[in-house]
């Protein structure tokens, strides 16, 4: 059969696809929400949820740079790629091997349409459909946080996420007033003089931690500065389902 994926290409996919490569954490966590476990057999090593397909399903690199000769002999008959998280060059020798159905996550919308279209492609729409309702629950009970926010995903180079990624979506879904107002992933020198309400230090891709608050209090004395999970903000699978109640504590620590 014939799917558009979200970069508007068409990919000829035989349905129900029966190994699949996935090329994205996020995604990886969702095919096995979908109960697609059987079916997955190669996995990048930043796949780390769930736990278990560490061990028991084969690893192909990273998702900047996968291993051709790994999937090759995983003998694919679909594999699941990202627009942000893969290479061009990757894709375009993946294709070689598989169709590749790729998917260009940056608003909650965008991220509900990919659950729904792989839901179809892995003949998992039940699945997929009982996933989306619990999303858009647990996105109904969010509290706003009503704050200005500048949220840094790297550190020396300080880079921050700015308008059209998935995390400044996340950022306006849980009333954040992003102060950056640069598209992508801007520098920090970019940006001139900032004093938002809040820093958020987030966990990825930079593994931000502890002793890395105080560094930015000095650097920041206006703001409240915390260490927040990168997966809340930017994973766009089966955790969005987990991702307003985690909102919603911040909500409930800032007030504390």
């Amino acid at each position: 059969m014939i799917f558009r994926d979200q970069l508007g290409r068409d990919v000829v996919i035989a349905t129900p696809p029966k190994r699949i490569i996935s090329l994205v954490p996020s995604q990886t966590e969702l095919l096995f929400s979908l109960g697609l476990d059987t079916e997955v057999v190669g996995i990048t090593r930043f796949c780390i949820h769930p736990k278990e397909w560490q061990t028991t399903k084969t690893r192909v690199g990273g998702t900047k740079k996968v291993s051709l000769e790994k999937a090759m002999e995983l003998c694919p008959d679909l594999i699941i790629a990202n627009k942000e998280e893969n290479t061009k060059s990757d894709i375009e020798a993946l294709e070689k091997i598989a169709p590749v159905w790729i998917s260009d996550v940056n608003t909650l919308e965008d991220a509900k349409e990919m659950i729904t279209q792989i839901g179809v492609i892995t003949a998992k729409q039940e699945a997929s459909l009982q996933l989306l309702l619990g999303i858009s629950n647990a996105f109904a009970a969010l509290r706003k946080a009503g704050r200005s926010v500048l949220y840094f995903i790297w550190k020396d180079p300080n880079y921050v996420a700015g308008k059209n990624t998935f995390i400044d979506a996340m950022l306006s879904e849980a009333g954040y007033d992003n102060a950056c107002t640069k598209e992508r992933y801007p520098s920090l020198d970019e940006l001139g003089e900032l004093q938002p309400e809040m820093i958020f230090l987030s966990t990825e891709p930079f593994p931000f931690k502890d002793g890395h608050v105080e560094e930015f209090k000095q650097r920041f004395p206006h703001s409240n500065v915390m260490l927040v999970d990168g997966e809340m903000f930017s994973w766009y699978g089966s955790r969005l389902q987990k991702a307003p109640g985690y909102f919603n504590a911040l909500v409930d620590e800032l007030a504390g």
